[in-house]
């Protein structure tokens, strides 16, 4: 095992701050087979391998590639392909794309990953760790197709972990979508990317499987047919995939259900602001009258005195007030006070 790191910078501000990158480079020797899992790996690390067993440079472009589309290449002794999986993410909200790149022969097998696909750093410390044989002899013991299919499965496995996540996510949602006091918004957009993430992740994942299938097979010794575990990680995939169009599907209806609910809400608002607005009218039409400087019934040149020294007072109150009151009777009459 070889490791070393790689510096990846992060500006805060003026500083630079370098936080260093593991580098693993991992072989894992089989009773018929080699399997090497090159970490973060540098360029030089790739060609060894690439000499070694006669790779093409195309390939080892796409494999140094941080973001490559998902493609499948195969050659007489070998194939190469590009997988796509989410990181493990316990929020909403998936940041990137992990990219696997797989070369796969007779004999050996070669993994090229970023390192954020835990279940597959897992599995690589298993096979240099674990003690419990049997487990060693199913992964180890036979060839490297059956070996990829593990890889795989277990990536598409936490693929379905995730896609339940999201379920869970809208279990948690459907209630805020409906409580007047939340706002949901947000949430709704962050988990409708993450949806269509991991479809533009799933659909591509379902073809190259399907393509990888038979590429084994020709690379397998005779006798070995895996289509049926392969059949089985396309299920798998076919779950999540269902599951996300639900998911979809919910989302759309939340959306809109959310949008509806939230345009009720302010035309609601307004219309109390524009009944407020226009009972204040009466009083605001009567006190701009009062407010100029002109001789006016009851001002204070001409005082009324029939109800005492407020009589005016008295007076412009009631004379503001019975508008109000009858534009009130009117608008609970048309049923938008209180209907």
């Amino acid at each position: 095992m070889k490791k070393g790191f790689i510096a990846n910078r992060l500006r805060s501000g003026k500083k630079s701050i370098e936080i260093p990158i593991e580098r693993k480079i991992e072989t894992v020797e089989g009773k018929r087979f080699t399997w090497t899992d090159l970490q973060n790996p540098d360029r030089a690390n790739v060609e060894d391998l690439a000499r070694k067993y006669q790779f093409n440079a195309l390939n080892i472009e796409d494999c140094m590639t941080k973001f490559e589309l998902p493609k499948l290449d195969s050659y007489d002794n070998h194939f190469f392909v590009i997988l796509h999986f989410p990181p493990i993410s316990p929020k909403v909200g998936m940041s990137k794309i992990s990219q696997l790149s797989i070369f796969l022969g007779k004999n050996f097998l070669v993994t090229v990953h970023q390192g954020d696909l835990k279940p597959l750093v897992d599995l690589v410390d298993l096979c240099k760790t674990s003690s419990d044989e049997q487990r060693i002899e199913k992964l180890l013991g036979k060839s490297p197709g059956l070996l990829l299919h593990e890889i795989i499965d277990l990536l598409v496995d936490d693929l379905l972990h995730t896609s339940r996540r999201i379920i869970a996510n809208l279990d948690e949602m459907e209630e805020g979508v409906f409580d007047e006091t939340k706002s949901v918004a947000r949430s709704i957009a962050l988990l409708r990317r993450e949806i269509n993430k991991l479809r533009r992740i799933a659909n591509p994942l379902k073809r190259f499987v399907l393509e990888i299938a038979p590429n084994v097979k020709r690379l397998s010794d005779e006798g070995e047919d895996l289509e049926l575990f392969f059949d089985d990680v396309i299920d798998h995939i076919d779950k999540v995939i269902e599951t996300l169009e639900e998911s979809r599907e919910t989302m759309e209806i939340y959306k809109d259900t959310d949008f509806v609910l939230s345009t009720e809400k302010t035309n609601k608002v307004l219309a109390v602001l524009t009944i407020i607005f226009t009972l204040a009218i009466p009083a605001t039409v009567i006190g701009t009258f009062y407010g100029m400087n002109i001789n006016l019934p009851g001002g204070v040149e001409a005082e009324w005195m029939v109800l005492g020294p407020y009589t005016s007072f008295i007076i412009l109150i009631i004379a503001s007030a019975i508008p109000v009151i009858l534009m009130f009777s009117y608008f609970r009459k048309l049923g938008w006070i209180g209907g």
